[in-house]
């Protein structure tokens, strides 16, 4: 009897615990389309999500030249349609996320923007994929059409095919991939990001 007692109270000390600490954010940036790749001058509408409704209070930034700016407030940030912040990516890297006044934050994305028109790029997700998930990363022209291409992954050749599939993802699939074709083309490498589905505790 007193051991169960313990037990108990040791359970009820741990639901406290978790209640007590504090809060981690559970929003995210929304990226659309969700490419981590892209052309200059491409636009991209990004915005603040809370289990994919819009989340009142956060505000999509940026940092450049050492300061932080709000979409739709510094000079050639973005404009703002409704709550989304549409960006036209035209330097050779962004990197964005959501923050609310208390200054929480979500993940950041980056971005990697080709400038070369002859280049490729790879289809590749912005955001992080949950574990269990299939990704298809394809090789792009600036025309939009796909190529048959050499695929790398963390450096070493995994053929050359019209597409890289891969099934199952796992944390071991993370890492730097990039792509290039016969002529001459050849993309940034970018890092795939690989994320567990949230943990759900309960203290009934």
């Amino acid at each position: 009897m007193k051991r169960m007692m313990k037990i108990m109270l040791l359970l009820i000390g741990v639901c406290v615990l978790l209640l007590s600490a504090p809060t981690v954010s559970a929003v995210s940036l929304s990226v659309s389309p969700n490419l981590q790749q892209v052309f200059s001058g491409s636009l991209v509408d990004l915005s603040c999500v809370d289990d994919g409704q819009t989340a009142d209070g956060w505000t999509v930034k940026r940092t450049r030249g050492g300061f932080t700016e709000d979409c739709g407030a510094a000079p050639g940030f973005g404009r703002l349609l409704g709550s989304y912040c549409v960006v036209d990516l035209s330097a050779p890297s962004e990197t964005f996320w959501c923050e609310d006044s208390s200054g929480q934050q979500s993940d950041r994305v980056s971005f990697s923007v080709q400038s070369d028109p002859t280049a490729v790029i790879m289809e590749i997700p912005a955001l992080p994929v949950r574990t269990g998930s299939d990704v298809i990363l394809r090789c792009r022209q600036r025309n939009g059409a796909t190529v048959a291409a050499y695929f790398f992954i963390k450096g070493s050749s995994v053929g050359h095919k019209p597409e890289h599939i891969i099934t199952n993802i796992t944390q071991a699939d993370e890492g730097l991939y990039s792509c290039s074709t016969n002529q001459g083309g050849k993309s940034p490498q970018s890092s795939l990001r690989v994320r567990d589905p949230p943990t759900i505790f309960s203290c009934s």
